[in-house]
């Protein structure tokens, strides 16, 4: 194979790999904007939650309580994955690309060659575990009527428990444990790398639990902002985002903690 031939391979497999990335993140976009199965869009929804909060009860007769069937269990939980994977996905791109990219190398000097698509599975597989465990919390703060129709916390000590343990966790070891292999996707590579089929998706899962573990407690806000509520859903993306590529992202998670933390304490303390 000329340099030349295998230049235009390697360009071919990027923009295959880019492509696809961008599509599956478009279509998880769209289906969160159009509600995600909810019966209203994300901007209807996003109107209710907040008239909840400002006009009280109101706002939140205006949906009725749902009806916990097997069925609305599974809408819901692909309305959490999905909304993971368009949260999640851009800031995944990086390691996902240098993945490809290290793979490719593999097969031009004669290694077995794996597609990427196998790594970013058990990436997806990971926070389709995290959203099989929202959906069992969801169906538990409804039922104690912590969480209102509209997906919304009712209640004021709810909201300031999830703040302070979010601000928290912030801070932690563990969290910054996890965010630091999220920010190194060549470290995380070159102690992580498994060959073969079986490797390649579990270093994604690995990926995957690492992106989890520094994010759970981020994603677990959106009990208290709104789970279809699009500030707090592109709010919650972009800082993630935020937190994984910029240089300083590790103290933006430190300062995020003291803040919501603070927060939380004053919330409870109006409680009071």
């Amino acid at each position: 194979m000329t340099d030349a031939t295998l230049e235009a391979v390697v360009r071919r497999d990027r923009l295959v790999v880019v492509t696809a990335l961008a599509a599956v993140i478009a279509l998880s976009w769209a289906y969160v904007l159009a509600g995600a199965g909810m019966g209203m869009s994300a901007f209807e929804m996003t109107r209710v939650s907040q008239l909840g909060v400002t006009e009280g009860m109101a706002g939140m007769a205006m949906m009725t309580a749902a009806t916990w069937t097997p069925g609305y269990a599974v809408l819901m939980f692909f309305m959490w994955w999905i909304m993971m994977l368009a949260m999640m996905l851009p800031s995944a791109a990086p390691m996902i690309l240098l993945f490809a990219t290290l793979n490719r190398k593999q097969r031009e000097t004669g290694r077995p060659y794996v597609a990427t698509s196998i790594f970013a599975l058990g990436y997806l597989a990971a926070w389709a575990c995290f959203s099989l465990v929202a959906v069992i919390l969801q169906w538990g703060f409804e039922r104690t009527g912590l969480l209102s129709p509209t997906l919304v916390g009712t209640n004021v000590i709810f909201g300031g428990v999830l703040l302070v343990a979010a601000g928290s966790y912030q801070l932690t070891p563990i969290k910054h444990a996890c965010l630091r292999r999220c920010r190194s996707p060549l470290a995380f590579l070159g102690t992580h790398w498994r060959r073969g089929a079986r490797g390649a998706l579990r270093m994604g899962l690995d990926h995957g639990a690492y992106c989890v573990g520094c994010c759970w407690f981020l994603m677990g806000l959106l009990f208290f902002g709104g789970v279809m509520n699009l500030y707090w859903i592109v709010g919650l993306a972009l800082f993630v985002l935020f937190e994984k590529i910029v240089p300083a992202g590790h103290w933006l998670g430190y300062a995020t903690g003291v803040a919501l933390s603070v927060w939380g304490v004053a919330t409870l303390a109006l409680a009071f």
